[in-house]
């Protein structure tokens, strides 16, 4: 006769229990994610205007650093997992990580060139690749398998919140101060200290340290990775064809007749509608099936692109940001929850393998969309509908939960 373990209550009751109650150590995370979004959305919400109207540089120089910065976000989450995963610290290196993206600000504290500033944006953006498989398998390894989908999303909320809450903070800064030099140094040093906060509040938290596997190389994790995960990899990446940046949408609501502020005011309601469903879509995932739940996110993608690809009215455009901030929140943190399921051993790995294809392949994508807008901002919809409903199709035969998950 098996044993309970800690992700299989020995009787309904403590599942029950389990499920009501999150572990305290999920709010901790969530609030270092909180503030550190805080702090990182208060500077990117004004990034680009500064970077080329009081730095100067060209709108293709920005381009090419937000391209830069995207890989970068990505390109570390492999080596993060593999590493974490072999020593079986979570700890260590999501602070590591939290810690590179805030000593990365203060560049922004001493120099305001555009050099600077390109430099900023791509190391930035390393810390972050290199925090999230660790921090995600120390999210998954607190959180009971029961109510592991509803532990997600109340982590992805608080840290949707913080991207609520930073352009908000630095638009009331630009308002009361004005647009000037000083008011944007200003912003930056506000910006640092809830970064720095995060930080603190993170290494107050005790370490959840997983099974070490200190003598597999890189090849040798992969080949253990359970063959479930590797399937599911498969839909997981035509989705990611089809998943292209959020301004094309926002291009979307411009064309139909809103102006540049109402549209901060969309982003601000999707971020929003975000914080709110999240939570919500992970309880959901706890009793249907986080399987259920993934293919019901590219199922909603597919009918969003749909509906854009017909929109005509501003409504139709705010009930399609409302329904693209459902989607965002099941995206965003139950396919991870799924992960978490699939991999019991390696979940850094994991989680970092999956950031790691499908934010490289996030590039082609919008360079797919856009090209296709320059012809008809349809097709590049059309298009991302059908790559969904193929997601779907391919997640069906492979069946990736067909192991014992749900």
């Amino acid at each position: 006769m098996s044993l309970p373990t800690p992700e299989s209550p020995a009787n309904p009751a403590s599942a029950g229990t389990r499920r009501a109650r999150l572990h305290p150590d999920v709010l901790k995370l969530g609030l270092v994610s909180f503030l550190t979004d805080l702090s990182s959305e208060m500077i990117f919400s004004v990034f680009a205007v500064f970077f080329t109207t009081v730095a100067g540089a060209s709108t293709a120089l920005l381009g090419l650093i937000e391209g830069l910065a995207d890989f970068s976000a990505s390109s570390l989450n492999y080596l993060a997992g593999w590493l974490s995963d072999r020593s079986g610290r979570r700890k260590w290196f999501a602070t590591a990580g939290y810690a590179f993206s805030t000593l990365a600000k203060l560049i922004l504290l001493v120099s305001s060139s555009i050099v600077g500033l390109s430099i900023f944006r791509v190391i930035e953006r390393l810390g972050k690749g290199f925090r999230g498989p660790p921090r995600d398998a120390w999210l998954s390894s607190i959180a009971a398998k029961e109510s592991r989908g509803y532990a997600f999303g109340v982590h992805k909320a608080l840290d949707k919140a913080g991207a609520v809450l930073g352009p908000l903070v630095a638009y009331a800064l630009l308002k009361s101060l004005g647009e000037s030099a000083s008011t944007y140094s200003l912003l930056f040093l506000v910006a640092f200290v809830p970064a720095v906060v995060a930080v603190v509040v993170l290494t107050r938290i005790p370490d959840q340290r997983g099974q070490p596997h200190a003598r597999e190389s890189v090849r040798e994790n992969w080949q253990q990775l359970s063959p479930a995960f590797k399937r599911f990899l498969l839909p997981a990446g035509v989705f990611a064809l089809a998943y292209f940046s959020l301004g094309f949408v926002l291009l979307k609501a411009h064309d139909v007749g809103f102006g540049m502020t109402d549209i901060v005011l969309l982003y601000a309601l999707f971020n929003a509608i975000c914080v709110v469903a999240a939570p919500l879509v992970g309880r959901l995932g706890d009793r249907v099936g986080r399987s259920r739940i993934v293919v019901l996110g590219y199922a909603l993608y597919a009918a969003l692109n749909l509906w854009l690809v017909l929109a005509a009215s501003r409504s139709e455009m705010v009930a399609i940001f409302c329904l693209y901030g459902v989607f965002y929140a099941i995206e965003e943190s139950q396919s991870k929850a799924f992960i978490a399921d699939l991999e019991p051993e390696r979940r850094a790995t994991a989680v970092g393998v999956y950031n790691f294809v499908t934010g490289g392949l996030y590039l082609p994508a919008s360079l797919m969309a856009g090209a296709l807008w320059a012809v008809a901002p349809g097709l590049a919809f059309g298009l991302a509908a059908a790559l969904s409903v193929a997601a779907i199709v391919v997640f069906g035969v492979l069946q990736p939960a067909a192991t014992g998950q749900r």
